[in-house]
């Protein structure tokens, strides 16, 4: 994930900053509140690492005391920060990520609203802060503020992302406690092709410990596989031939030692790569249907409680770059069980047969 802010030189105090702020919010003191407010965005971005991972939670705690009217998303933006530098993600998560909940729902609710008024070829607007004026209450069916904060919301949802992605990419206990109530709501707002929340949904859909059953139609073979951490199937494709056939279970291609370890390092890539990683498989859903390398190991199905894949023989040789979606968050993949035939036959029989069904383009 890039850096959030640009870092200065000037040295800070930032915990002293912090406190002006604190102390400045909770006597309600706007004006005071406005210059501790700007006072904190400076110290930020000059502080040491230190500091930093002293004011994340801090800084987050604070998100529920100010108005959804208010710079919300700068203060988040500021804790995310923090946590990028060492803060304690799981200290800072329940505030931020509730404040992205909160304006998910507030931006939907505009959308319904601004619908529910217009004609029938009445497009939604862009996400332009211009759309905030007197006109606006009688548009959406309600009061002067309501309808600001739902403006605001449908305005300034995309600057939630680099706070919910500091704190979803550094803890699967924060994606555990936290995405599943996100989900929904992001790709509800995402569908209606006004906000770019590619990210946001792809962290919210991260599967962690999560076992899967791989069955390899070429070889009649069968495994449970799990995994956690994986950013799209892109890097699953390659963690499972790194599993599959470079542990010598079937046969093929296994995938380079770099392309491995950039899937799977805790320490980021420096930069963009040039690494390639070619396919070995062609990802099937059970009934035959295309699992895309573009997605997420979330698109695969759950059969008897179980998400089942099907590998078959690519239809053509693919390759991409190895990077991983999620610089910041490695993935995982340990293959746990060898299924015994009789079993493995038993979950081949809930899928299509191999006739190619499924594998157009």
């Amino acid at each position: 994930m890039p850096v959030i802010f640009k870092r200065k030189r000037k040295a800070s105090n930032l915990a002293a900053t912090v406190f002006e702020l604190e102390e400045a919010v909770a006597a309600r003191d706007g004006d005071r509140t406005g210059r501790a407010f700007g006072a904190m965005i400076n110290g930020v971005q000059s502080a040491s690492d230190a500091e930093r991972v002293l004011a994340g939670p801090r800084l987050a705690a604070l998100l529920p005391a100010f108005p959804p009217t208010g710079p919300r998303p700068l203060l988040a933006t500021a804790a995310g920060l923090c946590v990028e530098r060492g803060a304690d993600p799981a200290a800072c998560a329940e505030p931020i990520l509730d404040g992205v909940h909160l304006d998910l729902l507030d931006a939907l609710e505009f959308a319904r609203r601004w619908t529910a008024a217009g004609a029938a070829d009445d497009e939604l607007p862009e996400p332009d802060e211009e759309i905030v004026d007197d006109a606006l209450p009688a548009r959406l069916d309600c009061d002067e503020y309501k309808a600001t904060r739902l403006a605001l919301a449908w305005c300034s949802v995309e600057k939630w992302q680099p706070p919910a992605l500091a704190v979803l990419c550094r803890s699967a206990e924060v994606r555990r406690r936290h995405a599943a109530a996100l989900l929904p709501a992001c790709r509800d707002l995402a569908a209606l092709e006004r906000h770019d929340l590619k990210c946001l949904a792809h962290a919210l859909a991260v599967l962690d410990d999560e076992p899967l059953v791989v069955l390899h139609r070429p070889t009649g073979t069968g495994f449970e596989v799990r995994i956690g951490g994986i950013g799209d199937n892109f890097q699953l494709h390659t963690l499972l031939a790194h599993v599959l056939v470079g542990g010598g279970h079937i046969p093929g291609d296994a995938p380079s030692a770099e392309s491995v370890r950039l899937a799977t390092d805790p320490e980021p890539a420096e930069g963009r790569t040039q690494v390639v990683a070619t396919g070995s498989f062609e990802l099937l859903a059970p009934d035959g249907g295309r699992i895309w390398n573009e997605g997420l190991p979330d698109d695969i199905p759950v059969v008897e409680g179980r998400r089942l894949l099907v590998l078959d023989e690519p239809m053509y040789r693919r390759s991409w770059n190895a990077d991983r979606f999620f610089p910041h968050l490695p993935g995982t993949a340990e293959l746990t069980r060898v299924l015994p035939p009789g079993e493995t036959q038993t979950w081949f029989a809930r899928t299509s047969p191999g006739d190619g069904v499924g594998r157009s383009s």
